[in-house]
């Protein structure tokens, strides 16, 4: 059972930027799909972005496009969230993913990811 493990939330003024990350535990990291999702208070957990295993392709929520970027380095195990130009709409608790399935293509659809991390708060204030 992979682990996933993030970091790099914490509390920024608007307009600031953050970059997330995502460890995964084991050997089979690079050949699975990864995604960032999120989830404010009241509210249902929502796709943020995602990365294919090859990194040859990515796709972006729409409220994020332009701002956020999302990579991956196979050598880490590692997925990545850049996030700038943040705003108060974007503070939720971010969660890291993987999609079941190996080589499969990207999804934005929370029940595709099989494996996900505890999650990491991220606020951004006026």
């Amino acid at each position: 059972q992979v682990q996933l493990v993030e970091s790099g939330g914490g509390l920024v003024q608007a307009g600031g930027s953050l970059r997330l990350s995502c460890i995964a535990s084991g050997r089979s990291f690079s050949i699975y799909a990864m995604g960032w999702f999120r989830q404010a208070p009241g509210k249902e957990r929502e796709f943020v972005a995602a990365i294919s295993w090859s990194s040859s392709s990515t796709d972006y929520a729409d409220s994020v496009k332009g701002r956020f970027t999302i990579s991956r380095d196979n050598a880490k195990n590692t997925v990545y969230l850049q996030m700038n130009s943040l705003k108060p709409e974007d503070t939720a608790v971010y969660y890291c993913a993987r999609k079941s399935g190996i080589y499969s293509p990207l999804s934005i659809r929370p029940a595709d990811f099989g494996s996900w991390g505890q999650g990491t708060q991220v606020t951004v204030s006026m």
